[in-house]
């Protein structure tokens, strides 16, 4: 199956997938080879990791998507994206999905934030009306030409209008035939509860650390029905420490010989980007010049 075909297959299933997310192309094959079957480009990595900003609007469409070609270059496993607002309106929205398709992602996120968007556990979010969220998404769906790429419809209502507006979102996306419904941010287990209670459609639970909402045990959100169990900026975070708490060290030791331990194996990393694989491939093609000599 290709990976949008395998993706979807997954996703119907509903029974919790783990998804980590990446934010760059060594995080993204390290997520490959720890045998996970899918994984994510977040946004607030892609602004964090490239441009050293805030989750704040400041990565737009042509950045994002050559971040997610490139990522996808790297793997063989599906690629989710966030797609931020679609960066405009319906029209710019199927330019959105149509760049990002030829990009190689699998699935793709739109959310209905104001432009400029900010993180979704963060406060002050303003959402565009109902009414042209659910245009947006049916504009997405219209815009793929591969019927197997995932339109993920993400609504920040419950911050921005409340619980119950979010969930008309949901419905309102759905209808214009959004795949897998996104809402952001419930509050606590109530809320989550009811949010798998509210739909038929696949279901994405954001599992953000030190975010707003509760984190349930993997588990239970499988009991609830979620699909997707999304594991947004966890590396990015955990790499972030060590790099941190190794340089702290550097500068009070002056010395990295007794940090050995620290580092990944020479090989292992030259393996972990391809070193052999590529050095073999131009000796191949090497061997062809000189025989056509």
């Amino acid at each position: 199956m290709t990976p949008r075909r395998t993706l979807r297959t997954l996703v119907e299933k509903k029974q919790g997938l783990v998804v980590p997310g990446a934010y760059d192309g060594i995080s993204a094959r390290l997520v490959q080879q720890a045998g996970f079957p899918v994984v994510y480009m977040t946004g607030y990595g892609t602004a964090a990791s490239r441009l050293g900003l805030p989750d704040l609007g400041f990565a737009g469409l042509a950045e994002m998507a050559d971040h997610a070609r490139n990522i996808a270059a790297v793997v063989d496993i599906p690629l989710i994206a966030d797609a931020d607002t679609g960066y405009g309106n319906a029209l710019n929205v199927r330019r959105t999905v149509q760049t990002y398709e030829a990009a190689g992602v699998a699935a793709l996120h739109i959310e209905d934030q104001i432009t400029p968007k900010r993180c979704g556990h963060l406060s002050g979010h303003q959402v565009i009306p109902r009414g042209e969220f659910a245009g947006k998404i049916r504009a997405a769906v219209e815009a793929r030409r591969d019927p197997d790429l995932l339109i993920i419809a993400r609504t920040d209502g419950i911050s921005a209008v409340g619980f119950d507006e979010a969930l008309r979102r949901g419905e309102a996306a759905a209808e214009a035939g959004a795949d897998v419904l996104f809402i952001e941010a419930p509050r606590d287990e109530a809320q989550v509860e009811r949010v798998a209670r509210a739909f038929d459609t696949p279901l994405l639970y954001n599992y953000a650390p030190g975010g707003r909402s509760p984190l349930l045990p993997f588990r239970q959100l499988r009991e609830l029905g979620y699909a997707i169990i999304l594991l947004p900026v966890d590396t990015l975070l955990v790499g972030v420490q060590a790099i941190r708490a190794f340089l702290g060290e550097v500068k009070t030791r002056d010395d990295v010989l007794a940090l050995k331990d620290r580092y990944m194996n020479f090989r292992d990393f030259n393996e972990l980007i391809g070193v052999t694989a590529q050095l073999e491939l131009a000796e191949r093609y090497r061997d062809d010049a000189r025989s056509a000599t």
